[in-house]
């Protein structure tokens, strides 16, 4: 059996345990689990929130961030502008960014989740609206939803993971984790 931690990583925190090669203290995985001998199963960005799993099994952690096994990660994005049903299209054909074509993504415009406030908040701006959309896309590329989400002319303001694969963050409260054997 392996051990597998659900984690809803707070906006700031490190997807490591530790801090190299920066002057600033930045808040890393070990100030919220107190776990020994489990792994992130992939990453999330810095200023990106919602769920990170760690395991203590190679090949469960393998099977969770390798893109061979396309395993759906569904996001809630904020992004700026209002976007219609067309320029939701290029995301779900395809977008071509510079390390090349994109799978397709699910992705559909959705109300404003009920989600937990982020600190710091978004900066809201009367002149610009904003929208949100759920993506789900079924590989991990560096930075892959903000990227996508931008060249289709639609900044992400906010990126909540909110599932991989059947795993979930919800109920699971920022800066807490749930654990499971799988």
């Amino acid at each position: 059996m392996a051990r597998l931690i659900l984690f809803n990583k707070p906006f700031g925190v490190l997807s490591q345990f530790t801090d190299r090669g920066s002057e600033t203290v930045r808040s890393t995985l070990s100030d919220f689990i107190p776990v020994k001998g489990v792994y992130p199963a992939g990453r999330l960005d810095r200023d990106s929130e919602g769920l990170l799993l760690l395991c203590d099994d190679g090949r469960l952690q393998a099977q969770i961030a390798d893109p061979r096994f396309k395993l759906p990660k569904t996001y809630l994005v904020q992004v700026e502008g209002d976007p219609q049903e067309q320029d939701l299209e290029p995301l779900r054909k395809g977008v071509r960014l510079k390390d090349g074509m994109t799978l397709p993504a699910e992705v559909s415009r959705i109300d404003a989740p009920d989600l937990w406030p982020r600190d710091p908040p978004i900066r809201q701006r009367k002149s610009v609206p904003d929208s949100w959309l759920q993506l789900t896309i079924r590989e991990g590329r560096n930075r892959q939803v903000r990227r996508m989400t931008a060249a289709v002319g639609l900044p992400t303001l906010r990126l909540v993971r909110w599932s991989i694969g059947d795993w979930t963050v919800a109920g699971i409260a920022p800066g807490a984790f749930a654990e499971m054997s799988v």
